[in-house]
């Protein structure tokens, strides 16, 4: 299944890539697999996107939590929460 995957502001910065096509392997079925998937890349990757860490997630540009499914086409998004000031 193929997707689009979009990184915005520190998350970004910290993996040094705005977007990318993915096509993922079998057994990838959630926003939080996709996001356990990023993280075997290692390094940079494992730890900006760690389990703990306070991320937020989109699907097709609707927030959502990690057991939202993922469909063939479709966008996943990830970016750190947003505070005012």
């Amino acid at each position: 299944m193929k997707i689009q995957l979009r990184y915005f502001a520190s998350v970004r910065e910290a993996l040094d890539t705005a977007d990318e096509t993915v096509d993922l392997p079998d057994g990838i079925s959630t926003v939080g697999d996709v996001r356990a998937w990023l993280r075997v890349r290692g390094g940079t990757w494992a730890d900006t996107l760690a389990e703990g860490r306070a991320l937020r997630m989109a699907c097709n540009h609707v927030m959502t939590d990690a057991g939202a499914r993922v469909t063939e086409g479709c966008e996943v998004a990830f970016f750190p929460p947003v505070t005012g000031g």
